[in-house]
């Protein structure tokens, strides 16, 4: 299925600043579980629940979060098609600070990991959807040893593949706004996490003008990684890619200003099914129509529905 854009949307920053802002799906009831963690920290977890057979875990982009109107839209589809839908928050990102020194990262497949064999002790059939930084998470867990057996398929939305390329895409000029709005976000996360754990160093906050210089002087230390590149290096989905055994899908629009061009591989794996379309924009994939469903829904439901 080809997508696409309205012609209302005619620039590739519209396609992402609509949905992001204006997009209003209604929510849904659901049951908030929080987790526990090995390491005294929790991650908080909604559950939309239907009896359903089968599960979709999703997981949400930068400073994103399970309410999102991204990760709505495809809890509604999804429920519409079948599943019980898990949609799930990083550390730090349900609306209450985490207990540990440690955030969340693009690379922090324990946590996943510790939610899909959470998930595995009801539901033998298990899809994930991630989107963007989730994407990556996603498609690195695929990637790793250990899958539990109800884990059967993936599918990730506007991923940025090569963390290193793609960090230097979003500090371009053209993507100053979004940039800013990330640093300003993690910067506060920072500071209320300094108020916990005296150590951090809020003084380094001054010098940080992209989001590279915020990995090196936090993301990276604080997570065990020598540098921002080694972070980048040890952490990025492509390295993993060769490694997938079971079906996924990849969908990178190429109008995302986000994305560097390491972000579309050629196919080289059997098991992954590339998708490049001319447009998209970052977590966009826009539809108009009386359903308000997404293409972006609409094309991730049909590849974990059908064989």
């Amino acid at each position: 299925m080809t997508y696409r854009a309205p012609s209302l949307l005619f620039h590739h920053h519209l396609e992402t600043i609509y949905p992001a802002l204006l997009r209003h799906v209604p929510p849904r009831p659901f049951r908030r579980e929080r987790l526990n963690t090995p390491d005294d920290d929790f991650l908080d977890l909604d559950w939309y629940e239907n009896n359903n057979p089968r599960l979709v875990i999703i997981s949400h982009g930068l400073e994103g979060n399970s309410q999102r109107p991204y990760i709505l839209g495809m809890v509604r589809h999804a429920l519409t098609q079948g599943f019980d839908v898990l949609a799930w928050n990083y550390r730090g990102c349900s609306g209450e600070i985490n207990r540990q020194l440690r955030f969340y990262h693009s690379g922090a497949t324990d946590d996943l990991r510790l939610v899909v064999n959470h998930a595995a002790s009801r539901y033998t059939h298990i899809s994930l959807i991630g989107f963007s930084l989730g994407g990556n998470l996603t498609l690195k867990f695929m990637g790793e040893p250990g899958l539990a057996p109800a884990v059967k398929r993936a599918v990730a939305f506007s991923v940025p593949l090569d963390l290193s390329s793609s960090c230097d895409a979003i500090s371009r000029p053209g993507n100053w706004p979004y940039a800013q709005r990330f640093l300003r976000h993690l910067k506060a996360k920072v500071i209320a996490k300094a108020i916990q754990f005296p150590e951090l160093d809020i003084q380094k906050l001054a010098g940080i003008k992209t989001l590279r210089d915020f990995d090196e002087q936090y993301t990276g230390p604080v997570h065990g990684f020598a540098s921002a590149e080694d972070y980048y290096t040890r952490c990025s989905a492509l390295g993993f890619l060769p490694n997938i055994t079971l079906p996924t899908l990849l969908v990178n629009a190429r109008n995302d200003s986000f994305l560097s061009p390491a972000c579309y591989p050629r196919a080289t794996n059997a098991n992954i099914m590339t998708e490049y379309p001319d447009r998209g924009g970052h977590c966009g994939f826009v539809q108009f129509n009386r359903n308000g469903v997404y293409w972006s829904e609409e094309r991730a439901l049909q590849f974990l529905t059908h064989d």
